[in-house]
């Protein structure tokens, strides 16, 4: 145990069988270390800090009794795998599926995710992205509150559930992400500081306070903290990579930066490729170059640029970040020829630069998406695409994500266009709460429908907020002809010669018009005419349809789309894809 500051240090224990004690550890250099003999598997223990505590541990592998509770021993080479011929996952041909387990399914479980697995499949996605499943606070939470990095959430099913899991996804061909948090930790059992206060620094600030401690004094012991959760989820839980949260916010200064370090150790750490994914703003391509080009190397970053520009194609959206984009055709052709739309010039809010050139940097490093989490659950109410624009531009706008060569990201219920939200929801204890939901109110205080009527922003401690949140799986059925959509979209992805390629450097592109765009992989041509009017214009090429959103298979109403004598016709709201002759 690291608690360099202390002059005595307890481990608290008591073993299944229900025989307990106190064992004293033993100074040794920087760290207090002893052996408790009599524990084993499901031993409850906490650590005494002087006359503090007791506390969890802050290696936890379970934390049954809540985040306030003991730490539970964990024996991790007691599970039965059965994926030993799994090969890994590539980032190549990636499809993403970003969801939140606890609103997922009825039950809001690991097992409860299994049955779900092979619609997945079905579907072509070829990972799911699990949101933060580390130990939080309360009965339900996004997971960006957690404080225990090596501990699965018991209420999802604890470190065994979520082992079931990955290997019931790996026998299905599927691939798991686990979304991790190393940029802070939630307000409501971080009990870090107890055991040293070299953990944080107020160097940096973030939005969230402190900074954790990656560079300054005692650092080492900090920055091992966070690469040991980091391989223990690929070790242990047999994952296949990372989404990393809030990268811009991990503050490093060393001659090697806290994920340059994390993404060499999760690659020596298991015989098997490992995919990492930064979500990050700035628009650095730095991330993901390998380390000989002075990068990160991490596999990928979140590319938001494209979900803005379409946003701001589609609606009337300006406010915050959507300030930035034009909401003309020109944006979205930007993210998908360069990956992001703001590659160096200065912004439209601020004017100071944004980003680097992305050169050379293949599609595949860059992820896109036209909703997830952040864009659905950032807004007051967590309204989907789907509840914002038609039924027709959102299948023109599916079409436009999934033909683009990078790599397309959907969340939980995107590809039936449910009808549930996804709002904010916490469950801490009731001060806090009442913080949170303060907050929540203010942070919407300055959108005019809600500065008069704060309570209509729903209220994240609320239970029925989080209850709204969960998707209803019957809407596959109910909503056939979008769900088909999709299953197509992602077919032909997979299977066309030219889209499985994701060669952004042969993409060319084209403005049609207000509203409207076009832009080819080779002999590929992807057009879409997101206006109320249909489009009729000349274009210096003819083709073979291969699909068109508009077909009545897909909910739409069959009209003309024609690439031929030398004009492109397209009806309003409708994208489609054709092999050019």
């Amino acid at each position: 145990m690291w608690a360099p500051a202390r002059r005595r240090v307890a481990v608290e224990w008591e073993a299944s069988s229900g025989r307990r004690g106190t064992r004293r550890l033993a100074r040794r250099d920087d760290l207090w270390v002893g052996v408790v003999p009599e524990a084993g598997a499901g031993t409850r223990y906490a650590y005494r800090l002087d006359d503090d505590g007791p506390f969890p541990d802050p290696y936890s592998r379970a934390l049954p009794e809540g985040v306030h509770g003991r730490s539970e021993v964990v024996d991790p080479a007691a599970f039965r795998w059965t994926d030993e011929g799994w090969p890994g996952l590539s980032a190549d041909g990636l499809v993403v599926y970003e969801l939140h387990v606890g609103t997922f399914t009825p039950e809001g479980t690991f097992d409860a995710v299994v049955p779900q697995l092979d619609e997945l499949r079905a579907l072509g996605v070829t990972a799911i992205e699990l949101m933060p499943v580390a130990s939080f606070p309360g009965r339900w939470n996004w997971g960006y509150d957690g404080v225990a990095p090596f501990a699965p959430a018991d209420v999802y099913g604890g470190p065994d559930g979520l082992r079931r899991l990955v290997d019931a996804a790996h026998a299905r061909g599927l691939g798991v992400l686990i979304d991790a948090v190393y940029n802070h930790l939630g307000p409501s059992g971080n009990y870090l500081r107890a055991f040293s206060p070299h953990y944080f620094t107020d160097r940096y600030s973030t939005p969230w306070g402190d900074a954790l401690n990656y560079d300054g004094p005692q650092s080492r012991r900090v920055r091992d903290w966070a690469i040991d959760s980091a391989t223990h989820w690929l070790v242990e839980y047999h994952a296949d990579g990372l989404r990393l949260d809030a990268t811009a916010e991990i503050h490093d200064n060393s001659p090697v930066h806290l994920l340059r370090e994390l993404a060499a150790r999760c690659r020596a750490a298991v015989d098997r490729p490992v995919v990492l994914i930064a979500e990050d703003e700035r628009n650095d391509v730095r991330l993901v170059r390998p380390p000989a080009r002075g990068g990160h190397g991490l596999d990928a970053v979140w590319a938001d640029d494209f979900h803005h520009a379409v946003r701001t194609l589609l609606t009337d959206e300006r406010a915050g970040y959507f300030a930035d984009y034009s909401g003309r055709p020109g944006d979205v052709l930007a993210a998908v020829k360069h990956g992001f739309v703001y590659r160096g010039q200065p912004t439209r809010r601020d004017g100071r630069p944004r980003g680097r050139p992305t050169g050379g940097t293949p599609a595949r490093a860059f992820v896109f998406c036209t909703e997830n989490h952040d864009q659905v659950g950032n807004r007051a109410g967590g309204e989907r695409l789907a509840h914002l624009v038609s039924p027709a531009a959102y299948r023109a706008a599916s079409a436009l994500l999934l033909f683009a060569p990078e790599t397309p990201l959907l969340f939980m219920g995107q590809e039936f266009a449910a009808s549930a939200p996804f709002q904010y929801f916490t469950d801490h204890d009731p001060e806090l709460g009442r913080l949170v939901t303060e907050g929540r109110r203010r942070e919407f205080a300055s959108f005019p429908a809600f500065a008069e009527h704060p309570e209509l922003v729903p209220d994240p401690q609320d239970p029925a907020t989080f209850q709204r949140s969960k998707l209803d799986m019957a809407e596959r059925k109910r909503h056939a002809e979008v769900y088909r959509l999709y299953h197509e979209l992602l077919r032909l992805r997979r299977e066309d010669p030219v889209l499985r390629r994701q060669d952004r450097r042969r993409v060319r592109t084209s403005v049609l018009g207000r509203r409207a765009l076009a832009f080819s992989i080779g002999d590929r041509l992807v057009a879409a005419n997101f206006g109320t009017r249909p489009l009729s214009r000349a274009f210096p090429a003819a083709g073979r349809l291969l699909l068109s959103t508009d077909e009545p298979r897909f909910g739409g109403l069959g009209r003309a789309v024609s690439l031929a004598h030398g004009r492109l016709t397209l009806p309003p709201e409708t994208a489609a894809l054709f092999a050019l002759d």
